[in-house]
């Protein structure tokens, strides 16, 4: 199976799941040489973005990322590797086992109801009655 990474320019995005609960922990990019170290070598290594060069995760804290398997979706654009955390545990640079921490206020509306998002004049999501104070713009 060949991971496509061309639609992205070189890159593929990298769900990153805890292997024994099913948390999802982090998001990474992985260009083809990120993929094969991580393949080869069975610790998650990513492609930064910023500094342009790969970085094994946990290389300097302990808290590696240790494959246990690896998919890629039906279009194989994206990778889903579920981990098993070394060292405390800890994946997100802020110190939290999850990199996913800050909610977002979101309008849901039911399976059957066509009304729209209520918008004001400056074009942001106000947020559901009830709901944390943050205003997400949906630009």
């Amino acid at each position: 199976m060949k991971i496509d990474f061309e639609k992205m320019q070189g890159l593929v995005p990298a769900i990153i799941q805890d292997a024994g609960s099913g948390d999802i922990l982090m998001l990474g990019f992985m260009n083809q040489e990120a993929w094969d170290k991580t393949a080869s070598e069975g610790y998650v290594t990513f492609y930064s973005r910023t500094r342009n060069q790969l970085w094994t995760k946990g290389e300097t804290s302990g808290n590696r990322l240790k494959v246990v398997s690896a998919s890629t979706d039906c279009d194989f654009d994206s990778l889903l590797i579920k981990v098993e955390v070394e060292g405390k545990g800890v994946v997100c640079h802020e110190g939290t086992r999850s990199c996913f921490t800050k909610e977002l206020a979101v309008i849901s509306r039911g399976p059957n109801t066509s009304e729209k998002p209520p918008r004001n004049e400056g074009n942001e999501l106000k947020p559901a009655p009830g709901s944390a104070s943050v205003v997400q713009e949906a630009r």
